[in-house]
């Protein structure tokens, strides 16, 4: 059974993985000032966004998903006669409508898809499962990841299904916004006044950097330090202690909004590198994608692991 992986774009994954593992990207569309880009996680076409400034305040960027339309399209054309299972996995449905449009799409695929692989002279039926990632950003990378793993031991398709959606509720992120502004002016564009214009204008003025933490995609701020290479640093310590700990798959999921030689200078980024390295843990660093960084801010950081039920400050 040949088994294809979908993600879309705001799945912050190594280009290098994605490519190495045949990932197939779903796009997304974002809107900056007047100019329309489709969102394909190209690595190219990302840091020319960085380099352009096209990410930083000033500019008006919003994301669209594709329509279900759309998305059955892509399926028919690149999806049914390549594998004989799909799975797709979406950024949480709570934050975006990917997964709707996704699932209305597999159910006309399903209905439509027969005469297509008759065509290819693929005379086996095709089955797809759209997953709800309860995941952003890194956390989709890391689901990504363990998914690749989970095809590789050949597991029968049901199997496959339930472990995938019993692993996603072990993953716990921690995010690092860079600006408050930023996401409050987001928020509020989509109706949401969870940030209030005092708590963003506070954390300006003094310098406070929040660090989210929790299950998938619904964290809470866990501390908040002056400054955001204190917070990194509490971070790193955070992921440092736990891969010492135990991880429940291999791999550190790490995204940041920022350009390469900014993430190499992040502080506890080496300690974190050799303390995988002498785990046997993979460290899957990523510059997060335009659609990430569209939606929490350029500058931010999120990293994502798999463990046993813990608080962020059972490892400080």
């Amino acid at each position: 059974m040949k088994t294809g992986l979908i993600v879309d774009s705001a799945c912050d994954i190594p280009h290098e993985f994605s490519r190495e593992h045949g990932l197939f990207v779903l796009p997304v569309t974002a809107h900056i000032d007047d100019q329309t880009y489709t969102d394909t996680h190209d690595p190219k076409l990302t840091q020319e966004f960085y380099e352009q400034g096209l990410l930083q305040k000033g500019h008006h960027a919003e994301t669209e998903a594709f329509s279900a339309e759309q998305i059955h399209q892509l399926f028919m054309e690149q999806i049914v006669d390549h594998y004989d299972l799909a799975i797709c996995e979406t950024v949480t449905r709570s934050r975006s409508k990917i997964y709707e449009n996704a699932s209305v799409a597999m159910n006309t695929v399903l209905a439509e898809y027969r005469r297509k692989r008759d065509a290819a002279g693929e005379t086996g039926n095709f089955s797809m499962r759209v997953v709800d990632s309860k995941q952003i950003f890194a956390g989709q990378g890391l689901l990504a990841a363990h998914t690749i793993r989970l095809m590789q031991q050949n597991l029968d398709k049901n199997a496959l299904r339930h472990e995938i959606d019993t692993f996603t509720d072990k993953i716990y992120s921690v995010v690092i916004p860079r600006d408050l502004h930023y996401i409050r002016e987001r928020a509020r564009r989509r109706g949401d006044n969870s940030v209030s214009g005092l708590v963003a204008f506070l954390g300006k003025a003094l310098n406070i950097t929040p660090v989210i933490f929790g299950k998938g995609a619904e964290g809470k701020p866990a501390t908040k330090t002056r400054g955001f290479e204190p917070a990194v640093e509490q971070v790193m310590n955070y992921a440092v202690a736990r891969v010492e700990a135990g991880l429940l798959t291999p791999y550190v999921s790490l995204s940041c909004g920022m350009s390469w030689e900014e993430i190499e200078a992040l502080p506890g980024l080496q300690r974190l590198r050799d303390t995988c390295r002498a785990h046997g843990v993979e460290l899957l660093l990523s510059q997060m994608g335009i659609t990430s960084t569209i939606y929490i801010g350029p500058g931010s950081l999120c990293l994502a692991l798999a463990a046993e039920p813990h608080a962020f400050s059972d490892f400080q």
